[in-house]
C-alpha cells in the first residue's frame, strides 16, 4: 500500500510540474533556425534565439529577446513579456520602443495578431514537447476579394473580404 501511495504522489507531482503554468515553463534560451517561405518555396534560412527569463526589475514580466541572424547586435530584438491577466490569458508584448502588443495565451499557445504599415501579421509560438514552435504569417492589409453582401434564399448574408498571404516563417527551437 505504501509503494502505490509513493507513486501515487510521484506521478502527480510530475503531472502537476509538466504543466507549470505560462510563461514559466518556457523559461530559457532557445534555438534553432527560422525558415522563411513565399508561394516559391523556402527563400531564406537564418539562425533564431528566444531567450525567456524572469525580470527582477518588473513585477510579472519577463524577457522575449529574440535575435536573428549571426549577428547579435543588430539582429537583437530586447522585448518583455508583461502579464496583464493570466485568468484571461491577457498579456503585453513590449518591444521597449514605445510600441506595446496585447499577446493571448490560448489553448497553449500565445498569439498576437497586428497591422504595420499596411501588412498584417499573425504569430503563435507554442510549446510542443520538448520545442518551441513559432511562427509568423503576413500579408497586405487591403483585400485581394469581397464577396457575400447579398440576400440568398432570404437570408442576409455579411460582406466577407479575403487578404494576401505574402510570406511565412517558421522556427522550431530547442533549449540550449
Amino acid at each position: 500500500m505504501k509503494v502505490i501511495l509513493l507513486l501515487l504522489c510521484f506521478f502527480s507531482t510530475n503531472l502537476l510540474m509538466g504543466q507549470a503554468a505560462f510563461p514559466a515553463s518556457w523559461v530559457g534560451d532557445w534555438s534553432g533556425q527560422l525558415e522563411i517561405f513565399t508561394a516559391t518555396g523556402k527563400v531564406q534560412e537564418i539562425p533564431m534565439e528566444l531567450h525567456i527569463h524572469p525580470l527582477d526589475t518588473v513585477p510579472a514580466a519577463h524577457t522575449f529577446q529574440i535575435v536573428y541572424g549571426e549577428d547579435k547586435v543588430t539582429g537583437n530584438r530586447p522585448y518583455e513579456l508583461v502579464t496583464v491577466d493570466a485568468g484571461r490569458g491577457l498579456y503585453l508584448m513590449d518591444e521597449k520602443n514605445s510600441i506595446k502588443m496585447e499577446a493571448y495565451y490560448i489553448n497553449g499557445k500565445l498569439v498576437q495578431w497586428f497591422e504595420v504599415e499596411g501588412t498584417l501579421l499573425y504569430t503563435t509560438t507554442e510549446l510542443v514537447g520538448e520545442e518551441l514552435h513559432w511562427e509568423i504569417v503576413s500579408g497586405s492589409s487591403t483585400p485581394v476579394s469581397t464577396s457575400g453582401n447579398q440576400k440568398v434564399d432570404g437570408e442576409d448574408i455579411p460582406p466577407v473580404k479575403t487578404y494576401s498571404v505574402g510570406a511565412m516563417q517558421r522556427a522550431r527551437l530547442r533549449r540550449g
